[in-house]
């Protein structure tokens, strides 16, 4: 076999299949012709050798038979062996240069592509495959080393707008809708409630004392679905993103800005709005009469969390010392927010629910040339709890006035699984009224939102109809009852809130670990959860230690930070000591969360998605 070998080594291939011709032959002819002579046993087995080795110059047509290959099919074959060559020395040169540090120029195009959705066959794929398992590394890591990825950061914000804006986060030139101009002016001087950074301002409010004693107040929701009409160029803009994206420090708009615009509830401006007015009787606080309408609507004020935290609390509303703008109405709003709090937690309770829990802490993310400030503050908060309750009223109201006039609506409904109470409740959008047992109301339509969320929006196109034409709104109002569309919308729009949730809390989680580096935090405490997952007490940074002893839940510990990891997201750490008791102020009660969960996020919500944000999920893993 060792001389067959160098017999078939030492074969011309071209000149065996220049004498082959073009008919099937058997290796025994055509070896007499090309030794000249009737093969010898070691010269047949050297021709078969060479024959079975060469596929692309003859094709195998039998048990010792072959026949040549045709000549195009021969030259295309030799020009993708020399093609297949030529490409394993550029990959060899582009791994030796990811190697060395450097990012290939053809590769600089395809980073995101090569990351996120690789075509495995191209020449560029392989060569980033290669050098990164002979580097013993990633590569997300490699690109990041290279400089193809700026950042971590970079890294989580390209993978997201890979997969959910492929064509980016911008805005084709769209022409701004117009209210009707014959809105009627509002007798009212309303203001909003927001953080610093809110932009989209949805909700403002207004006080007015009636002569009879009772007192009328109005909840006033920014009405872009006076402008915009469904199926129009800016409703296919907000249909396709469904909600606005909020991370720290940054968001990506359901609506262009020039829309935001001319529909947010801007200070020192008639905006359109759609607007709730309940008359009440302050003396046992009962609701006499709604009534729902379209209008413009002077707003006076739009005051900010961070004017007014330190001066509106529960003890200067009591006592009535400070001074602040509308001191008179939020002191009104506040002792209404309390009773309608108390009306929904014996709603709660008539579900077969325990009460909401007070004791838990909300982070404020604000991140400003990339230096991140996490600041803590206590839930139900008064100006907090005011928005909350009041939005919640309102969506109330507002999911009532849909099923009583016949109206389909898109509902966020919370109701015992299929295992009963012990199985964890399940928020769930559907098109009819249905209680929402978690928040302790009947009904609960996403209503107050509009500029930021598109369910919002197309609640509030039914609302309008519903206010405008009475018992005819079934007739006029956009979506009928099962309507194909609505489906379809509550479909694509459950996909997309929780895939801009999941990145939402990625992004926390990311500047929680940049905020450790900064603060260059070596000791932290924290509470526990549960088990083995524990909680930083000053971030919201949710960490599990394997094999950590027994502790009571809402118990203090310390941990001492090994190390953390800014591309994968997780951190190691050590624990150090634990504290004697839990402490009251920073105790979390999980059962909150299961049994209730838009309940416990409804004021974040309500208030501003972009910058208070829950804590991630309990049970995500170090």
């Amino acid at each position: 076999m060792d001389a067959a070998k160098g017999i078939a080594a030492e074969v011309d291939l071209d000149f065996l299949w220049e004498v082959a011709g073009q008919e099937e032959f058997g290796f025994a002819e055509l070896g007499a012709e090309y030794f000249g002579h009737a093969p010898l046993p070691l010269e047949a087995a050297g021709l078969i050798l060479a024959l079975h080795n060469a596929p692309i110059y003859f094709y195998k047509k039998g048990r010792g038979r072959y026949k040549a290959a045709p000549e195009a099919s021969l030259k295309a074959a030799l020009a993708g062996i020399e093609k297949k060559k030529q490409q394993a020395l550029i990959q060899a040169g582009y791994v030796e240069e990811l190697k060395a540090g450097k990012l290939p120029q053809s590769m600089q195009p395809l980073v995101h592509q090569l990351l996120f959705k690789p075509d495995k066959n191209t020449i560029e794929y392989k060569a980033l495959e290669a050098a990164a398992d002979e580097l013993q590394t990633t590569a997300q890591r490699l690109m990041l080393g290279n400089g193809g990825l700026a950042s971590p950061k970079e890294l989580h914000m390209a993978r997201f707008l890979f997969e959910h804006f492929p064509r980016g986060a911008g805005f084709p030139q769209v022409e701004v809708p117009k209210a009707p101009g014959e809105l009627p002016l509002a007798d009212v001087a309303a203001f909003s409630i927001d953080d610093v950074t809110t932009t989209e301002i949805d909700d403002a409010f207004s006080v007015a004392k009636l002569d009879d004693g009772t007192v009328r107040v109005g909840i006033h929701i920014a009405a872009p679905g006076l402008g915009i009409r469904p199926d129009d160029a800016i409703d296919k803009i907000a249909r396709a993103r469904m909600s606005t994206v909020y991370m720290p420090g940054d968001k990506i708009t359901m609506l262009p800005d020039e829309v935001v615009d001319a529909f947010t509830l801007a200070e020192g401006n008639d905006c359109p709005a759609l607007s709730l007015y309940a008359v009440l009787n302050p003396q046992d606080w009962s609701v006499v009469s709604t009534v729902t309408r379209a209008e413009r609507v002077p707003v006076k004020s739009n005051l900010r969390h961070n004017d007014l935290d330190a001066v509106v609390n529960e003890e200067t509303l009591a006592s009535g010392e400070g001074d602040y703008p509308h001191k008179e109405e939020l002191g009104f709003l506040w002792q209404w927010a309390l009773q309608l709090e108390a009306g929904r937690m014996k709603k709660r309770e008539a579900f077969g629910l325990k009460p909401e829990q007070a004791n838990r802490v909300d982070f404020n993310f604000y991140v400003d040339d990339d230096v991140v400030s996490i600041v803590r503050r206590k839930r139900g908060a008064p100006l907090d709890k005011i928005v909350a309750e009041l939005m919640i009223f309102a969506n109330s109201t507002w999911g009532k006035l849909l099923h009583d006039s016949g109206v389909p609506g898109i509902y966020r409904s919370q109701t015992p699984g299929a295992g009963g109470w012990a199985a964890k409740m399940q928020v769930r959008m559907v098109t009819h009224a249905a209680p929402h047992q978690g928040l302790g109301v009947d009904q609960y339509a996403w209503s107050t939102s509009p500029l930021r969320r598109y369910t919002d929006l197309v609640n509030q196109w039914q609302i309008l109809a519903c206010a405008e034409h009475g018992v005819t709104a079934p007739l006029v109002a956009p979506f009928k009852h099962r309507d194909a569309t609505l489906f379809s919308i509550v479909s694509a729009f459950d996909a997309a809130y929780s895939a801009y949730n999941d990145f939402q809390q990625n992004m926390e989680r990311y500047w929680c670990l940049r905020w450790l580096g900064q603060e260059q935090a070596k000791h932290v405490d924290a509470v526990v959860l549960k088990d083995e997952i524990v909680r930083l007490t000053e971030i919201p940074l949710v960490v599990r230690l394997p094999g950590m002893p027994q502790v009571a839940r809402g118990a203090q510990v310390r941990l001492d930070i090994v190390r953390w990891d800014e591309v994968d997201l997780t951190l190691e750490a050590r624990l150090l000591e634990v504290a004697a008791a839990p402490a009251a102020d920073t105790e979390l009660v999980l059962e909150e969360e299961e049994d209730t969960g838009e309940a416990a996020v409804a004021e974040v919500v309500e208030a501003e998605g972009a910058v208070a944000a829950v804590s991630p999920d309990p049970t995500t893993t170090a």
